[in-house]
């Protein structure tokens, strides 16, 4: 087996898939009121196409994948994906980023198709509050939503909160507390500058070293813990006392984990991107539909990707470059 290094000598193993570049949510942070041009369907890679993509770098060493967005649980029948990533020789890991609306309907089925876990956005605990931050009102309860992916079976389950100060950080509690009877591992993420944020985040970013400092006081001093079986993203872990959970933070702001990054992200429209916030790619859709194998695509690919991201500079390629991503 051949490995998939970049120009840095960092080994690639993992792909985030975006499956669309549309959302039932309209986050501040993340996107228009209004929406984004959204893509053409027909530049959109089926599911099949995907799993093409995959099969082809399986042998090269990719190892896990992520399905992503915009939001993928409002692309029709997700779980046919994911049980064609299943039956991939190779692929080890299968996980599904979400904002957890249609958890409570699908769960059981995308378990049932081969997925493995998921990481659910969760800026708020308050239905009010999640309906101004997401500016749509979907009667959304993120705890029915998490407890049905773990009833499921699916795990770990992973909660991601951006934190905002003055919008949603007298919050940070309460989510902490979640971990003390639930084996749930919530990450506190640092605000980045995209968006409607972009000229205001500094105002509103939250230090991670913040954070736990309000935890540590509230419920005594954290443990530093290892995190979940499956999984070594960019975050450190914490365990409160008495905690069977953990509680997490991810600093894209304060600090950098780029140096151990093993991932590369694929965009609903076949691109390859190095990096999620930097505007490096390359086209795989159209050597993909031609039947040309796609090695060296992703391999010159791999030999420009930036040593870091470009968020501390503000250099972010911008809204499109996010939403075709995923988170």
């Amino acid at each position: 087996m051949s490995a998939l290094l970049d120009q840095f000598g960092r080994r690639i193993e993992y792909l985030r898939i975006s499956v669309t570049d549309r959302c039932n949510f309209r986050c501040s942070y993340c996107m228009p009121l209004e929406g984004l041009p959204w893509l053409p369907k027909a530049d959109i890679l089926t599911y099949e196409e995907i799993a093409e993509v995959v099969r082809q770098l399986a042998p090269m060493g990719l190892r896990r994948v992520r399905i992503t967005g915009g939001e993928p649980t409002i692309r029709p029948q997700l779980s046919t994906l994911v049980r064609l990533l299943r039956a991939t020789p190779d692929v080890e890991d299968i996980a599904l980023s979400t904002n957890g609306v249609r958890l409570p309907e699908l769960a059981s089925e995308l378990a049932e198709a081969g997925l493995d876990r998921i990481n659910m956005s969760s800026d708020s605990l308050k239905s009010d509050r999640i309906a101004a931050i997401a500016r749509r009102d979907l009667r959304f309860d993120p705890i029915a939503a998490a407890s049905a992916a773990q009833d499921a079976g699916l795990a770990p389950i992973k909660l991601n909160v951006v934190v905002m100060r003055g919008i949603n950080d007298d919050e940070v509690l309460d989510f902490a507390r979640l971990t003390l009877e639930r084996p749930w591992h919530v990450r506190f993420i640092e605000l980045m500058p995209v968006g409607e944020m972009a000229m205001l985040s500094d105002a509103h970013v939250v230090p991670s070293e913040e954070v736990l400092a309000r935890i540590g006081a509230a419920f005594g001093p954290l443990e530093p813990t290892a995190g979940p079986a499956r999984g070594n993203g960019p975050a450190a872990y914490h365990r409160l006392p008495g905690g069977v959970g953990t509680v997490g933070v991810i600093t894209p702001m304060t600090h950098t984990y780029c140096g151990s990054c093993n991932r590369v992200r694929l965009t609903a429209d076949g691109r390859l991107r190095t990096c999620l916030f930097g505007d490096h790619e390359v086209d795989l859709r159209t050597p993909l539909r031609a039947g040309i194998p796609l090695a060296p695509f992703v391999r010159r690919a791999l030999a420009e990707k930036p040593e870091a991201h470009a968020l501390l500079a503000r250099r972010v390629g911008g809204l499109r470059a996010l939403s075709q991503v995923g988170g």
